[in-house]
């Protein structure tokens, strides 16, 4: 694993359960959130199966699944993962690596993975687009979410926690090229400003994205 990898975990164990106390209901904040994941579900129909990609604690296969969708969730952190299961024990979750994904080729109906690209670098975005995209069958669906803008900030305390970690802001050019360049179509991106007293101060991008038919 490389040592971004390991730094991410590393950090996300240290928080995990103060992590998951402080994010387990944040949709309910976010309206747009809401808007966007009830869309996916709607566009999704009865295909099969989904995932999230960097479910953390769990909060966004919850909310997804209490709209309808069967869902199953997979991180990089075991220590989320024990939070995600003692949250919602009838979510099935696994750990897993989004640059590496332990998944066959077009066996996935569609993702959902909010801000699971926040500690990437461009390298590594561009690397997990590219596997997202091999595993989605034709007319699979990506939605994802990430912050906008083109800094690096880096974190020494995260949570009460002293951690060591970067945040990383794209250019939403950056991720639009990135996804048409590992093959997807209909690529839309929607942006909103932050929520105040909600979360970070940033600006915030969805994306939808789909893998076209032969």
């Amino acid at each position: 694993m490389s040592k971004t990898l390991n730094r991410i975990e590393k950090t996300y164990s240290a928080v995990a359960e103060v992590y998951a106390e402080a994010f387990f209901d944040e949709h309910r904040k976010k309206p747009m959130d809401r808007e966007m994941l009830e869309r996916f579900v709607r566009e999704m129909g009865d295909r099969q199966p989904v995932w999230d990609f960097g479910c953390g604690p769990g909060q966004t296969a919850k909310f997804l699944k209490d709209a309808g969708q069967e869902i199953s969730g997979l991180d990089l952190s075991e220590e989320l993962l024990d939070q995600a299961r003692r949250l919602y024990p009838d979510i099935p979750f696994q750990k897993g690596n989004l640059l590496d994904l332990d998944f066959e080729n077009a066996s996935i109906a569609g993702v959902v993975a909010f801000y699971a690209i926040v500690h990437f670098t461009r390298d590594q975005v561009e690397k997990a687009f590219q596997e997202v995209f091999r595993v989605l069958k034709p007319n699979g669906i990506l939605l994802f979410t990430f912050h906008v803008g083109g800094e690096t900030l880096h974190i020494d305390t995260f949570l009460g926690r002293e951690v060591d970690i970067d945040f990383m802001l794209f250019p939403a050019a950056f991720i639009s090229q990135s996804l048409k360049t590992a093959g997807f179509t209909l690529v839309e991106i929607v942006e909103r400003e932050p929520y105040p007293d909600v979360e970070y101060p940033s600006r915030r991008a969805y994306v939808f994205a789909r893998k076209p038919s032969p």
